[in-house]
């Protein structure tokens, strides 16, 4: 009876006792080393109950001067909780090359870095083990010298996530190997192509008032030439200003159309469309004094030609700050060959592409412009309305939507009196356009004060609300997670456990955002398509040194950009989706996924 008693009680002492933990050098016992090839073997041995995290695991060569990895093997994660782990010991090959003119025994050293948890509930703290190697380059062979093909991935630092081999390319990619491996003439023609259909976005609309109201400002004796010699000066200004910005952005990683959207600028440049408004309106005349102007009396063709190079140059930087993919291709190249020149051609050609519409409309400003009297008076006073209008424009980067939408509505309701709209004798179709704009800038104003902030649908607040029946939770808009940081960008990540995720580059001066927010967000099928992912809204509109460094991590140059993350959250590199991107092809887009 007493053994009985003594084995029973022995026994509630072991279910009792509380589960013994292994220390981290036995629960991880990391190895690297050379093989017969000359290549790296790696791994990493578990210990009983042991897994590691696929994505905190890695292999680095570092310190081996002409030596590269060409390439690294490893071994399929499986599915754990949500996350993908290696369950057994993982076994990593990493195969090397040398570079042209290297022999010898190179020492390198290569780091070993994982972290994992125990199945019986502890997690352990990251770690990793550096081991000193000789290389014998003899073993290896040398770098290839033909072009490979670009990945966006490769520019964001070691901590990013890496994405799964795919032989597909993004878009963004396929134009960094057009410049790549096309000769120059087809990287010309291609990118001015890109160019023309850039000029058919938002970002390009707001320079057609300013080009027209550069040249009607020269006055009435201004020619046909003469107009296409300024045209072409602004259109030159602004493609010498979007290559410095394209290869500063691509060289050292610095936004320069970013940083230009600081209120301070903004508020500056709206002020001086303001200024420009009212000199159309006849209030002063903007001339350049007149002992400067008797000294250049004599070479006056060149006259007034600094003022339409400075407006060019600056309306590229401020008034249209859009990132599409041939602008970003073309950054990826100069950011990972360091070829600033091929570069700057392929950008320096795509803006000559965006500026060749605004050079035909420089020219008929000039060509068509009205004879002296009444006719002549409404022309330029309508450039400046439309002056007001890019000014009001600029605003809604710094300002709120309630005072913005109250801008408009007043612009346009003076515009709408001063074309007729009250009076009596006025031809009916001006009245007509006078009267249509009358009501919609009242319903503006109306709209504005009932808390309305789309230009679209003002009075939208008055629809009643109903409540459908199978409605998710978010309702009929998509709810994002903002975040600045990577840091935010991680934690949102890390709540997003086990399911894709949508990462949103934004920023409030971005024209290209407005547009995937309007439109391509609020479509139905988009909202129920996206119904799978975690969204997140990665906000840069500061442009500070955390916005930056988040930007820099996923090799973004500018907003607007969509990145995809699965399950497991690897990056799908090849489906970054960079621009505006219309609803059916976005909704394409995420079916191919």
């Amino acid at each position: 009876m007493k053994n009985l008693l003594l084995a029973l009680f022995l026994s509630l002492s072991l279910f009792a006792a509380p589960p013994k933990f292994l220390m981290p050098e036995e629960a991880f016992k990391p190895h690297a080393k050379l093989n017969t090839s000359g290549n790296i073997i790696a791994n990493v041995e578990l210990g009983k109950g042991i897994y590691l995290y696929e994505a905190q695991t890695k292999v680095e060569l570092k310190n081996a001067a002409g030596v590269v990895v060409e390439r690294t093997e490893k071994p399929e994660a499986v599915d754990h909780d949500g996350d993908r782990v290696y369950t057994s010991t993982p076994k990593f090959t990493l195969f090397l090359q040398k570079e042209s003119g290297v022999s010898g025994i190179v020492k390198g050293e290569v780091v070993v870095s994982y972290q994992g948890c125990s199945e019986q509930g502890l997690c352990y703290e990251p770690d990793s083990k550096s081991f000193a190697i000789d290389i014998d380059t003899s073993k290896l062979p040398e770098t290839k010298a033909e072009p490979k093909a670009l990945d966006v991935a490769t520019l964001s630092s070691a901590d990013a996530p890496t994405s799964k081999a795919n032989a597909d390319l993004s878009e963004t990619d396929a134009i960094a190997n057009t410049i790549l491996s096309g000769n120059l003439a087809i990287i010309i023609l291609t990118f001015m192509g890109f160019g023309l259909l850039l000029s058919l976005t938002p970002c390009v609309f707001p320079m057609v008032p300013i080009i027209s109201g550069v040249i009607i400002s020269q006055g009435r004796g201004i020619t046909t030439k003469r107009a296409l010699f300024l045209s072409l000066v602004y259109v030159l200004s602004m493609a010498v200003a979007y290559t410095i910005a394209g290869v500063m952005a691509g060289l050292f990683g610095a936004n320069l159309q970013a940083a230009l959207q600081n209120p301070v600028a903004i508020f500056i440049f709206s002020g001086i469309f303001v200024a420009l408004a009212l000199s159309m309106f006849g209030f002063y005349e903007l001339k350049l004094p007149d002992s400067l102007v008797a000294k250049v009396s004599s070479s006056s063709n060149h006259s007034g030609v600094a003022g339409v190079a400075i407006m060019g140059f600056l309306s590229a930087l401020i008034v249209g700050p859009c990132v599409a993919a041939p602008l970003a291709g073309a950054l990826v190249y100069i950011g990972q060959t360091g070829d600033a020149v091929l570069g700057g051609i392929a950008l320096f050609a795509m803006s000559i592409g965006m500026g060749i519409p605004l050079i035909a409309v420089g020219v008929s400003a000039g060509k068509f412009m009205p004879r002296p009297g009444a006719w002549m008076t409404m022309v330029t006073d309508i450039f400046g309305v439309m002056m007001l209008a890019v000014a009001i424009w600029m605003l809604e980067r710094v300002v709120s939507d309630y005072i913005t939408m109250v801008l408009y509505s007043v612009l346009g309701i003076g515009f709408a009196l001063y074309l007729g709209a009250h009076e009596k004798e006025v031809h009916i179709f001006k009245k007509s356009m006078a009267v249509v704009m009358l009501i919609y800038s009242i319903s503006l104003f109306i709209g504005a004060l009932g808390g309305s902030t789309s230009m679209l649908k003002p009075l939208e607040f008055l629809k009643p609300t109903v409540a459908i029946a199978g409605v998710n939770q978010q309702g009929s808009t998509l709810q994002f997670v903002k975040v600045h940081t990577i840091e935010e960008l991680d934690m949102a990540m890390a709540n997003a456990k086990g399911k894709k995720v949508m990462v949103d580059f934004y920023a409030t001066w971005c024209t290209s955002c407005k547009e995937l927010e309007a439109i391509t967000f609020k479509d139905p099928k988009v909202i129920n398509a996206l119904s799978e992912f975690v969204l997140i809204k990665a906000d840069i509109s500061a442009n500070g040194v955390e916005q930056k460094a988040l930007s820099k991590k996923y090799g973004v140059f500018g907003p607007p950009v969509l990145l995809f993350f699965d399950a497991s959250h690897t990056l799908q590199s090849p489906k970054t989706v960079v621009g505006y991107i219309e609803p059916q092809k976005f909704l394409e887009h995420l079916a191919a996924l």
